[in-house]
Parts: structure tokens; C-alpha cells; sequence
């Protein structure tokens, strides 16, 4: 039987999510423009488990062979809108954990039926989040999620980014290196974060980084043109990022707005660059369109997006409140502008191509129609 469910029906709650998730981190930072009940409260659960938690469902939902699997997307973007009434949070929290679970149910079956190591790499991302999920029901404290939702990100790309490189001759110590240090970092999770937790998971990242800027295939497309690079280019740039994470990690546990430091270098400047990224790739799957996101007028945004989160971090790293908030809500304006950018390259190509299909159509029938006439007038003579 087949469900009525389409990923274009879903779609809308991740970006409904990511505008939640924007506005309510600007009123965190201090800009009630965008001012909306439950918004700057429940900014780390929009972005996370509304946006990417979403965004990364569907993406798994779209290669189960049974569609009825998008039922449980749809839950967890129902979480979205629920997450921004007063007094329901605790529902969508209950939400969200359904929608991890689903997850992990969609790994297991898809690592039976592809038992690779990327699968259960992916795996142990989606039960991070879950777990991460059961931690904020049980403790009712977001910061005690934090690492956990840090680790379903982090899994979950780098599997990614194992099955997209497994046909690279990657050594077999390579390999089994990058397997130890993911688990190291699964155990850093496990640890106390104010005492050796944040040691373990830092160290971790800073080596898991240097793993992919050398043997993921980002340093081959970097190389390259056109679509290519921007996504070898983006890539490298992202496990930069990461770096810098486990270097906050280590050594700024003391460092007043170190909390800041070490979601926004993870989630905005690792994770997002993962999605610019990734976007030519993942979207044309997940929306069952063939136009790819992708021209050059993204590296503007791209570059404004990179240097204004820079800006912001650096503020924050020096104690500079204003110039933090300012180069914040640059930042957020530029994630909507990019989201925006690609559809219109994508609704632009599509009307170019429809356009050149009906061109092409017009120029058969006057062909044919000239066939015609030169058929009947050769029967009259």
C-alpha cells in the first residue's frame, strides 16, 4: 500500500524550524526583532532536533525501500510547531525522542541490509541522539543533551563522508586509526564534561579532523571546478572548524562565554558548513528534483557566512558584546540567504529547462509540419 506522505510535505517543517531556530537565537543574542513566544527558549532543540534532526531523518527515510518510514519524519517535525507554545514543550521533547528512535530503527534495518562500517559509524550517531533525547526528558537540563547531540551530528557526517570516500584506496591502519578515535570520543561522552569529558571529546575531534582533511576525498574535489570544488572547498573548511572546536574544548573550559565558543564552532561552524556543502548532493535526493543548488553566486554567501561567524566567535573570544551580536545576526540573516539563494537556482533552472523544452518542441512541429508540406506538394506534381 502506499502512503500519501511526500518528502515535499515535510520539507516545510525543517524550514519552518530553521527560521524558529534563527529568530530564536538572535532574541538569545539580544535582537527582539523577530520576537516569538518559546523561540529563544527552545533554540537548541529547533536547530537540532527540528532542523537537523529532521533534515537527517528524511534523508534516511528517502532510501527505505517502505515510505511509510516518513511517518515518523513527520512526528518529529510536528515537535516544531509544539516546541513554541508555552506550557507544550515536554510534549514535543517526547516528539523529538519518537523521532529518534525511528531513526535508530531506520539504521539498524538499513545496516542488515548493508553491513558496512559507515552504516553502524551512522548508527551510533542516531542512538547519540536518542540518548541525548532521553538525557533532556530525564534532567530537563539542555546542556546535559549537548554532547550527545554533538555526537549524532559528528557520527552521523562522518559516516557519511566514509561511504561517499569508500572508493578511495584509504589504508587499512587509516581506517582502524579513525575507528579508535571514534570511539574514544563516544566514550568522552559518557565521561564528566567539567572534568575529563571535555578533554577526551576534544582530543578526539582535533584527530578526527585531521583524519578527514587527509583521507577524505574533500582534498580531491578541492582541486577541481566548478560544483566540485565548492564542495571540496567547503569540506576542508568545515574540518577547520572542528579543529578549532576540540582546541575550545581543551583548553577554554574557563573562558566566560566558553559555551558559546563550543556549540557555535561545532554547530554553525562545523555542521553548517557540512550542509553548504553536502546541499548539491543531499537536497535533489530528498526533494525528487533533478536541478542540483548549485552556481557560483553561493560563494558570496558563503564567504560573508564563514567570515561573519568568524566575526562573531572572535568577539565572543575577546569579550566584545556588541560586535558579537553584530556579526551574530549577520550570521543568521546569511543562513537564510543561502537557503534562499539555492531555491532560487533551483526554480530558475527549472523554468530556464522548461523553457528550452518548449523551445524544442515548438522547432519539431515546424519541422515537422515543413515535412508535411514538402510531402503534399510532391504528391500534387
Amino acid at each position: 500500500m502506499k502512503t500519501i506522505l511526500k518528502p515535499a510535505l515535510i520539507f516545510p517543517f525543517v524550514i519552518g524550524a530553521l527560521l524558529l531556530g534563527i529568530s530564536g537565537g538572535a532574541n538569545r543574542l539580544g535582537d527582539m526583532t523577530w520576537m516569538l513566544a518559546g523561540a529563544g527558549m527552545q533554540h537548541g532543540l529547533l536547530m537540532v532536533g527540528g532542523f537537523l534532526g529532521t533534515l537527517i531523518s528524511l534523508e534516511r527515510a528517502m532510501v527505505m525501500k517502505n515510505k511509510w518510514w516518513l511517518l515518523v519524519v513527520l512526528l518529529n517535525g510536528f515537535s516544531i510547531p509544539v516546541l513554541v507554545i508555552p506550557g507544550w514543550s515536554f510534549f514535543a521533547f517526547y516528539l523529538q525522542l519518537t523521532g529518534s528512535v525511528g531513526l535508530v530503527l531506520m539504521m539498524y534495518f538499513q545496516s542488515l541490509r548493508h553491513p558496512k562500517p559507515y552504516q553502524y559509524v551512522m548508527s551510533i550517531g542516531a542512538i547519540s541522539w536518542m540518548i541525548g533525547n532521553v538525557a533532556l526528558i530525564t534532567s530537563d537540563f539542555v546542556p546535559a543533551a549537548v554532547p550527545w547531540w554533538i555526537g549524532f551530528l559528528l557520527f552521523t557526517i562522518v559516516g557519511e563522508r566514509l561511504e561517499l570516500s569508500k572508493f578511495l584506496p584509504t589504508p587499512s591502519y587509516a581506517k582502524i586509526i579513525l575507528y579508535i578515535l571514534l570511539a574514544l570520543f563516544f566514550i568522552g561522552m559518557w565521561m564528566p564534561f567539567h572534568q575529563s569529558g571535555n578533554w577526551v571529546m576534544g582530543f578526539a575531534a582535533i584527530f578526527i579532523a585531521f583524519w578527514l582533511l587527509h583521507f577524505d576525498m574533500a582534498k580531491i574535489a578541492a582541486k577541481k571546478e566548478k560544483q566540485f570544488k565548492y564542495i571540496g572547498v567547503g569540506l576542508k573548511v568545515g574540518y577547520v572548524w572542528l579543529v578549532l572546536h576540540g582546541l575550545i574544548l581543551c583548553f577554554l573550559n574557563s573562558h566566560p562565554l566558553f559555551y558559546d565558543l563550543y556549540l557555535h564552532t561545532f554547530f554553525l561552524g562545523f555542521a553548517f558548513s557540512m550542509i553548504w556543502a553536502h546541499a548539491p548532493i543531499i537536497f535533489p535526493m530528498i526533494l525528487s528534483i533533478q536541478e542540483k543548488p548549485y552556481h557560483p553566486v553561493l560563494w558570496i554567501g558563503w564567504v560573508v557566512f564563514q567570515l561573519s561567524l568568524l566575526g562573531r566567535l572572535g568577539a565572543a573570544l575577546v569579550k566584545l558584546p556588541e560586535w558579537r551580536i553584530l556579526f551574530g545576526i549577520i550570521n543568521g540573516w546569511t543562513i537564510i540567504t543561502m537557503f534562499v539563494m539555492m531555491a532560487a537556482i533551483v526554480l530558475i533552472k527549472i523554468m530556464v529547462n522548461r523553457r528550452k523544452r518548449k523551445s524544442q518542441q515548438t522547432k519539431n512541429k515546424e519541422s515537422i509540419n515543413r515535412d508535411l508540406g514538402h510531402m503534399i506538394t510532391m504528391n500534387e506534381n
